[in-house]
């Protein structure tokens, strides 16, 4: 088993079903994502005040807010660098970004709230990709014992 796998592995299974307040408050991390639609950073910052609010006294909302935040915070580098090439290209990346966004904007969305759906349900849900950028791992980089 590599680093990478042991990081982005959910808590063993069979552990304490989170309470119903924790189920909300983890589903609430997904789904403040959202808030997107109504401001442009949204999709970061809904995710990052929730967990910053709970993480302390929820473990379960704790684990999700930090998936949700790497998950968001991985799509916004991806969006970030299909921009720069649009821009690096003086616009006929477009030709290829704009459908990119399209699909990304789609995959973010039925990603975001199937990982709503297995919070609420009690789920340590995993994003099928995502950068592990929690802090933890920061820190720790540079010994790699992450």
């Amino acid at each position: 088993m590599s680093d990478f796998d042991k990081l982005t592995e959910a808590p063993a299974a069979g552990g304490e079903m989170p309470s119903a307040e924790q189920r909300t408050w983890g589903m609430l991390c997904h789904l403040a994502a959202l808030s997107a639609f109504f401001s442009g950073i949204g999709f970061v910052l809904g995710p990052l005040i929730v967990w910053l609010i709970k993480r302390d006294e929820m473990p379960f909302v704790n684990d999700q807010g930090k998936e949700a935040l790497n998950f968001n915070i991985t799509v916004f580098i991806v969006v970030a660098v299909l921009w720069l090439f649009a821009l690096v290209t003086l616009g006929i990346g477009l030709l290829i970004v704009v459908p990119l966004w399209i699909v990304i904007g789609l995959v973010w969305l039925i990603v975001t709230i199937v990982a709503a759906i297995k919070a609420n349900e009690g789920e340590y849900y995993r994003y099928p990709f995502a950068l592990p950028l929690s802090a933890d791992c920061i820190s720790a980089a540079s010994t790699s014992s992450c």
